[in-house]
């Protein structure tokens, strides 16, 4: 058992951990959760010694190995396979079937393995240093924000082998979905201290909100009780027969726990301006093509029409040419064939990864908004500001010395300071936490615009998708309809399997080492039948929610009914009808309950359900 125990951390006047403690039991896979600059990163660090902790101790069993992506790149090898085998156990440095099942799950194809690390992107580099740790098979795997830089597919690879880890696992990601999937705990670093529950974000953030309320009301309570006893004391002090209540109360007085007021944390709250568009298409694609200089062209004679209100979500394997289509779109790349007609009332805004780079450091956060447009004043600029938590003089911070984060929160409430009716955003989560996720979510959603978005992230896919773009190596490819029909229609095939891999000329590995492969034939038929069985298991369920939810309906305007009577016969002081109406109150209260827990009762099944077909579909995506 790994154990965290009373861990204190300040920097200068803040606080940052007070008396963090919490263990991880063998085989939990932990999600650790806090807002930006609450100590995620700080507390990994501290695990494996680069930061220290003022107090506490952090112990672990003998031996006992702790893993983490290293952020900076120390390639010795002469290629990407060997490179990786440096990751491998020294009992396992024969078995380079297992680095080369990694690699390519992380994206690498057969040829790539025989390249030089040197000749990768930097976030390809981050890869290799994750598939070294992965086959490095630590006791506890530490992984921050894992899914920065895959793409979809070896997002879903990777999350299908967490899933099978054998050991601990401690996860920091702002991706939801991806962390509610792979997790059987939730850590939460909140107001200086650490709660763990078991179950998933929805389950802790419910839990935690239970008991800032239930501390709220008992603070409350606790004042008015104080406040009554001090009146007590204050009035009959000078009465003799009273002397021994007043003395009572005086002891309970010093024995009371002051509850201090909870600060109020600021959520991330924002919406973006629409300006009206009438007209029926947004804008045209005809003929689009783009290649960089001597490459193959990434986009070739592409057509798309966008209609007004279109969410129309790009995604694709990196490499496949996403951003460069977003930039296409978005005017920002010319085509080198065909070309982009939008509407003429189209306002278009438009958000890059690379964005940030445009931001001056010399200005502050209130500065780079007064310029992001002619009419706003300062006080607008405040309040984009403060809706980005840039409250008060956080605002008058350089860019230059805040953090990549807070630069993203810059770049999107520059998009606030103009109505728009076309945004266009490039992976706008990264360097997000998940509140800020929530929060982007909600705005787009609620925009009241197009929206044409590249993500990865599968809970803004099935939150907001109409339609989607999809850019595989065999073309690109229009797909009409939200991302789970997507993947009820197959989805992506192209996908390596969990166990997929190839053994080199060099492995030592066989064939069976690894599980057997469907054929897409077969793996079809298999989901078809799960998702018949799916159908047929919950359909009741929801059958009896509905009916539980519409019950419910009928006895509250029924209780409400009763209330009323109950009013008119007080006034008339009508004794026979106010008993009457008491029992009838009395049993559709009761009704009302026991609807509630069956209700209760229903979600939780249906739930279980839905996570037993989810794990069984999950294994042919």
């Amino acid at each position: 058992m790994f154990s965290i125990d009373n861990l204190t951390k300040s920097y200068g006047g803040h606080t940052l951990f007070d008396g963090v403690s919490f263990k991880i039991s063998s085989r939990e896979r932990v999600g650790l959760v806090a807002r930006n600059g609450h100590g995620k990163t700080t507390l990994f660090r501290m695990l494996i010694g680069e930061t220290d902790y003022d107090t506490g101790t952090i112990s672990a069993p003998k031996n006992y190995r702790i893993g983490h992506v290293a952020q900076h790149l120390d390639f010795r090898a002469s290629t990407i396979l060997d490179e990786g085998i440096r990751g491998l156990p020294p009992a396992d440095q024969h078995q380079h079937w297992k680095v080369e099942k990694i690699l390519f799950g992380l994206g690498f194809s057969q040829v790539d393995l025989y390249r030089s690390p040197h000749e990768f992107s930097g976030g390809y580099q981050v890869r290799l240093n994750l598939a070294k740790v992965l086959v490095s098979e630590p006791d506890l795997l530490l992984l921050d924000e894992p899914t920065n830089y895959l793409d979809i597919t070896s997002i879903r690879w990777i999350e299908r082998f967490l899933l099978q880890w054998p050991r601990e696992i401690m996860l920091i990601t702002h991706d939801r979905g991806f962390m509610d999937r792979i997790v059987t705990h939730v850590v939460g670093l909140h107001r200086g201290k650490a709660r763990k529950i078991q179950g998933d974000t929805g389950k802790y953030y419910t839990q935690i909100a239970q008991d800032e309320e239930i501390y709220e009301k008992t603070r409350l309570n606790d004042e008015r009780r104080e406040k009554e006893i001090r009146l007590f004391i204050s009035r009959f002090r000078a009465k003799a027969r009273l002397a021994n209540m007043v003395q009572s109360r005086i002891k309970t007085l010093a024995k009371m726990e002051k509850k201090e007021k909870l600060i109020q944390l600021k959520n991330l709250d924002f919406s973006f301006r629409s300006k009206a568009h009438r007209s029926k298409h947004i804008l045209t694609a005809s003929g689009l093509s783009f290649g960089y200089e001597k490459e193959i062209p990434l986009i070739q004679d592409f057509d798309l029409t966008i209609s007004t209100g279109d969410r129309v979500c790009v995604v694709g394997k990196n490499g496949m040419g996403k951003t460069t289509l977003l930039k296409l779109l978005a005017g920002v790349l010319h085509p080198t064939a065909g070309g982009v007609t939008y509407h003429p009332a189209v306002e278009r805004g438009f958000y890059e990864q690379t964005n940030v780079q445009s931001l001056v450091e010399s200005r502050t956060i209130e500065e780079e908004m007064l310029a992001a447009h002619t009419d706003v004043d300062r006080q607008m600029a405040r309040n984009i500001c403060g809706a980005m938590m840039f409250e008060g003089d956080a605002a008058l911070k350089k860019i230059a010395v805040i953090s990549g984060g807070e630069k993203a929160r810059v770049m999107l409430g520059k998009l606030l300071a103009k109505p728009y009716n076309l945004l266009l955003l490039d992976e706008p989560t990264n360097h997000l936490d998940m509140e800020a996720c929530d929060a982007l979510l909600a705005a787009i959603d609620n925009f009241d615009g197009t929206v044409v978005m590249v993500t990865h992230n599968e809970m803004f896919l099935h939150a907001l998708a109409t339609r989607l773009v999809v850019l595989r190596g065999t073309g690109i490819e229009v797909v009409e309809g939200s991302y789970q029909h997507f993947l009820d229609q197959g989805g992506w095939e192209d996908a390596p399997p969990p166990e997929s891999g190839a053994l080199s000329a060099r492995g030592k590995g066989t064939r069976s080492d690894q599980a057997p492969r469907r054929t897409k034939k077969e793996a079809r038929r298999l989901r078809s039948e799960i998702l018949t069985q799916r159908a047929k298991v919950l359909k009741p369920m929801e059958s009896g929610i509905a009916a539980a939810e519409r019950d419910i309906e009928a006895q509250e305007e029924r209780l409400e009914q009763l209330n009323d009577d109950m009013l008119t016969a007080a006034e008339t002081q009508d004794g026979e009808r106010i008993a009457d109406l008491s029992r009838q109150i009395h049993l559709c209260q009761s009704r009302i309950e026991e609807r509630f827990e069956e209700l209760e009762g229903l979600y939780d099944q249906k739930e279980a359900h839905e996570r037993r077909f989810d794990k069984q579909l999950r294994e042919f995506q």
